[in-house]
């Protein structure tokens, strides 16, 4: 399930960076204007978002893979949901500060 949900999320991303990339043809300052509010904290957060559901999409649809053409990958996709559960963990505590520093910065100063 959580693998349908963060694909419908990353469609409808990438449906509304097409139409926002598209407004610069009809109006440029309405298209600066609406670049100016993605600078803000709530859109970082969302950023910070968007980052998990397209790592955890990414790392479960190995898994998926692994489960349909691997002959144990029945066997094993409770393990291999975990592995991608770690895998996915590790990385987006990496990716905590090099996305979010705008917006930590902004909270916390410095």
């Amino acid at each position: 399930m959580a693998h349908r949900v963060t694909g419908v999320l990353i469609f409808f991303f990438l449906f509304a960076h097409v139409l926002d990339t598209a407004l610069v043809r009809v109006s440029p300052e309405a298209y600066d204007s609406v670049i100016a509010t993605y600078k803000t904290p709530l859109v970082n957060v969302m950023e910070y978002g968007l980052t998990a559901a397209i790592l955890f999409h990414a790392l479960n649809g190995l898994r998926v893979v692994a489960v349909d053409f691997w002959s144990k990958g029945p066997k094993y996709q409770k393990q291999m949901l975990w592995s991608v559960v770690g895998v996915w963990v590790v990385l987006m505590a990496g990716a905590f500060y090099p996305v979010l520093q705008h917006t930590l910065r902004t909270w916390f100063g410095g």
